[in-house]
């Protein structure tokens, strides 16, 4: 293959967008892609298998999702929408559908067939084995890479995909970091983002395993609610996890500065007065059970014996003897159960980095480094990261189009 056009380093989901991209316009392309397994592994594990790959809305409704440096994606973003990105996807053969949250799916549910697409979509690209260990960067121009096993890669322009460095299995090791800051580029330290999260409260070790379905979930920061949401929540050996606790997580900000409290409604479907008159009716005809016994129908097995402790009554007491104002209690419980958070979940296990190159040091419409001529960025690489919903996807889509259109 005559030297190409561009060289992309990372075959991940911004990579790959990328290649398409440019070989579409006819350039000649090269993907550089370390993980043995192939391209797009993490594309297989988003949104539990199932690839959340869009968000179906308007640009400027897109932005107030992002949580850092949102006014960088505005050129991209209105050059590359959700529409097109959902254009594109129907056009290489994936049938879509869009669920609760404007969440978009391939119609299959299998994020394989995302995958798939993809490589499609970059067949006209060289796909090479290896990882980039340095930029050739020659009077001040990026001019391509050295690899890890000392080939010289040279290229018309280098768009550095490598991705972040969550679930590093999968490719996104933080190398593109290495490289960015070899050309002089500042790196917001990596944060985990649309993680788990860690509480001091013994009471999760002692429901481990235990998933929670259905429930709500109010975020409080300082007392004050900055998140609710229903669907599911996992209790880990160090805290909370599952869909509803990631998505919480990204509205979480300086644990030096505030205090944060999960607060599950484990019953959102009742009132305070119908669950209420829930209770009072299991009581009658559990009258000779043990406190305990008698939330048999109310809870799960793990969360009943952490749940009378937290009630505060004699576990040994006889349901028919619980007082109006103990069901009173045991209905603010449950309408309120709150686990303290004192910290973020690991970052190799977080959804999403948060962090990256810094968006000031590069052009918002190009993606190319305003430091190094000829060299491009564009996924999660970058400083920017949203809300969970398919936009970080997005992100990663309309970032690739805007390098592929500009260097390819």
């Amino acid at each position: 293959m005559p030297m190409p056009d561009l060289l992309i380093v990372g075959a991940g989901a911004a990579g790959l967008m990328a290649a398409g991209a440019a070989c579409e316009k006819g350039a000649r392309v090269a993907l550089l892609e370390h993980n043995p397994k192939g391209p797009g592994q993490k594309i297989l594990i988003t949104g539990k298998g199932r690839c959340n790959l869009t968000n179906h809305c308007d640009v400027p409704t897109f932005l107030t999702m992002v949580r850092h440096n949102p006014r960088f994606l505005y050129s991209a973003l209105y050059a590359f929408p959700p529409d097109a990105a959902m254009e594109l996807f129907e056009r290489l053969g994936v049938p879509l559908k869009t669920e609760r949250g404007r969440r978009v799916f391939p119609q299959s549910d299998r994020a394989a067939d995302v995958l798939e697409a993809l490589r499609r979509y970059a067949a006209g690209a060289q796909l090479l084995q290896g990882s980039a260990k340095r930029l050739l960067i020659e009077d001040g121009r990026c001019a391509g890479v050295r690899t890890a096993d000392g080939r010289e890669l040279r290229a018309g322009a280098v768009l550095v995909a490598t991705g972040g460095v969550s679930y590093p299995g999968t490719g996104s090791d933080g190398s593109g970091y290495k490289l960015a800051r070899q050309a002089g580029h500042t790196v917001t330290p990596p944060q985990p983002s649309l993680c788990s999260l860690v509480s001091p409260d013994p009471a999760c070790r002692e429901m481990m395993g235990l998933s929670l379905r259905n429930v709500a979930l109010t975020l409080l920061e300082d007392g004050r609610p900055v998140f609710r949401e229903q669907g599911e929540a996992l209790f880990t050996h160090f805290g909370l996890s599952g869909p509803l606790v990631l998505s919480a997580s990204t509205w979480i900000g300086d644990f030096a500065r505030h205090e944060y409290v999960c607060e599950f409604d484990l019953k959102p479907a009742l009132d305070e007065k119908t669950l209420y008159d829930r209770l009072t009716r299991d009581f009658a005809l559990l009258g000779g059970h043990s406190a305990q016994g008698a939330l048999d129908k109310l809870l799960p097995r793990s969360m009943r014996p952490v749940a009378v402790k937290k009630w505060g009554v004699d576990p040994a007491a006889r349901a028919a003897q619980i007082t109006k104002a103990q069901k009173q209690a045991l209905v603010t419980l449950c309408k309120h159960w709150q686990v303290p958070v004192s910290g973020l979940g690991d970052l190799q296990h977080a959804v999403i980095t948060a962090g990256g190159v810094a968006c000031g040091q590069v052009d918002p419409k190009t993606m190319e480094s305003k430091l190094c001529p000829g060299l491009y960025f564009a996924g999660e690489v970058l400083d920017v990261d949203a809300r969970t919903g398919g936009y970080n996807l997005q992100i990663a889509w309309a970032t690739a189009q805007a390098a592929a259109r500009a260097a390819g």
